[in-house]
């Protein structure tokens, strides 16, 4: 797929505020400092279109980016930053649960994974939830790019174990680094595989009102 525009539309904590014209929306989220911004801007080819940085949770908003003016990029907030507080946390909760859950436009969400860790509570447990809500999903593992690849096939090895501890079967995996732009073309193909699925679904036909 090539990205011939990517613009920011709209930032807002209210699901119910979201853009209302029917595009279809792919989500991204991860755990906070996953690399979820510069993954966006690797994928758009636009260095500032999501706000990068190192201080962790940064994201606090339901970001809308419109993409060929055909589909939208979500860039949603990150989960389990501790730092937040309670409050701040349940906040966030909040507004992660009522998008996922109540947003019809949402075709896929794309869960960042840090594959330099192993497999982390809070990351399966989100998964669960998931898959629990019947929510379509895939996984990205991020920063391929700050270990060997023997350790990545490692890594990589333990998750599927894990998961199928509990699923039976996996979601779509990619492996992705923003610094060498590798995983792009099958994040984006991905995403326009789905996208022609959706356009190829027969049209109901309309029948006129008789009183």
């Amino acid at each position: 797929m090539e990205i011939k525009s990517a613009e920011f539309l709209v930032s807002n904590t209210d699901v119910r505020m979201c853009p209302q014209d029917g595009n279809p929306e792919y989500a991204f989220i991860g755990r906070s400092n996953v690399g979820k911004s510069s993954l966006i801007n690797m994928l758009t080819n636009r260095k500032g279109l999501a706000m990068t940085s190192q201080k962790p949770g940064k994201t606090q908003l339901i970001n809308h980016f419109l993409i060929n003016d055909k589909w939208y990029l979500v860039d949603l907030p990150g989960y389990g930053y501790a730092r937040r507080g309670k409050d701040g946390r349940e906040n966030m909760r909040r507004i992660i649960e009522d998008y996922i859950l109540e947003r019809e436009a949402m075709v896929n969400l794309f869960v960042l994974l840090d594959c330099r860790h192993e497999p982390q509570k809070i990351d399966l447990e989100f998964m669960e939830w998931l898959g629990e809500s019947g929510i379509p999903f895939s996984i990205i593992f991020t920063k391929t790019d700050k270990i060997s690849k023997l350790r990545l096939e490692e890594n990589l090895r333990v998750y599927r174990e894990k998961l199928l501890e509990t699923w039976e079967e996996l979601p779509p995996i990619f492996t992705s680094s923003s610094e060498k732009r590798e995983g792009r073309e099958e994040i984006l193909n991905c995403i326009e595989q789905i996208t022609k699925g959706l356009e190829s679904r027969p049209v109901p036909p309309v029948f006129p009102y008789m009183p």
